[in-house]
């Protein structure tokens, strides 16, 4: 995966940790990294708690992208090595080289295609591994069409017991998850998401309506352009509550009706929600899978409580089996106590 995205259930679940173990073990690789942001990470304190957090750490080689007003704190000692002409409320996006490893904070761009700029600004200046850090309610650095993989961090900090953490994990996980549609489906589909907006089509593909309206608009509108023959739809943008309704309405009507939508960061309902519009016959697929990397752990959460970090590990890796489940801070302090470098799964 040349381009991984590292996101966050919530605030506050280790994913800065995460993204650090993952810059860490590139240096360890020589491999050559770029790292950017789609929020800001890596400051003293939580914006929204105005608790400290931990810094992001990048060393000697590495190519990072931020905003020019981050690098007046930032502690490692970098050069200048291309601009960007992507403007933020922080300056400039640039790329530069770490000259010395250090903390740093990140800022970068916050919309996919400028995103997809600076990704590929950071691979013309020499990166091979880009990560990607996200940002608290963003998720569309995870979208397919950005990032090749997606390692998604969650913990205490996402409320309730072990069990109830690994319930709201695996609801998201089924979001993000949607399934790819297959050949014959996304050959039918690409005109829609090339021009934009929706689409409605027979059983035999034949288009019955399309047009290039928002989102926001196209829950009325598929209902109107509703037809008896209607066997698929297929929803460019956001998916969101209306819209989702709107849906639902068209499985009811139509039993095994189709929904194509560009990839589970577009979809923005609840794993209950899913779960009901398949008891009605509907398949819900996306033109792109997002690929879970792996899933990462904090048991600890700095607003109160926590959980036995081994208890966490095995309950979650239990539940999540076939996917790679770790707690970094666990792993590497097993690291340190074992002098040949091994460590217990």
């Amino acid at each position: 995966m040349t381009t991984l995205a590292v996101m966050g259930m919530s605030k506050n679940t280790g994913k800065t940790v995460a993204l650090n173990r993952l810059l860490a073990s590139a240096a360890a690789d020589d491999v050559a990294v770029g790292v950017t942001s789609i929020g800001r990470d890596g400051e003293a304190l939580d914006q929204v708690f105005s608790i400290p957090k931990p810094p992001v750490v990048v060393w000697p080689g590495m190519l990072v992208a931020t905003a020019r007003e981050t690098l007046q704190r930032a502690k490692a000692r970098c050069k200048l090595v291309d601009g960007s002409g992507i403007d933020s409320p922080m300056g400039e996006i640039v790329v530069v080289k770490v000259l010395d490893g250090g903390e740093m904070e990140i800022a970068g761009a916050s919309r996919g295609h400028d995103q997809l700029n600076i990704i590929a600004r950071l691979r013309q200046c020499g990166a091979s591994q880009v990560f990607l850090d996200g940002a608290l309610g963003r998720s569309q650095h995870a979208s397919p069409a950005i990032a090749d993989g997606v390692v998604l961090a969650t913990g205490a900090a996402v409320g309730g017991g072990i069990q109830d953490v690994i319930r709201k994990t695996r609801d998201r996980l089924a979001i993000l998850g949607i399934a790819e549609a297959d050949a014959l489906t996304v050959a039918r589909c690409t005109p829609v998401f090339a021009e934009g907006g929706v689409g409605m089509w027979d059983a035999d593909g034949k288009v019955l309506f399309r047009a290039a309206i928002p989102s926001l608009n196209a829950g009325s509108v598929l209902l109107a352009n509703d037809q008896a023959s209607l066997a698929g739809v297929a929803v460019s943008g956001a998916v969101g509550r209306q819209l989702w309704l709107a849906l639902e309405t068209l499985a009811r009507r139509h039993k095994g009706l189709w929904v194509v939508i560009a990839d589970g960061t577009r979809l923005f309902v609840d794993a209950a929600d899913l779960a009901a519009f398949r008891a009605l016959g509907g398949q819900l697929v996306a033109m792109r899978r997002i690929r879970m990397a792996g899933l990462t752990l904090n048991p600890f959460s700095p607003l109160g409580g926590h959980f036995a970090a081994r208890e966490f590990l095995e309950a979650s890796r239990a539940a999540f089996d076939g996917l790679h489940v770790t707690d970094v801070l666990l792993e590497q302090n097993q690291q340190e106590e074992q002098p040949d470098g091994s460590f217990a799964a």
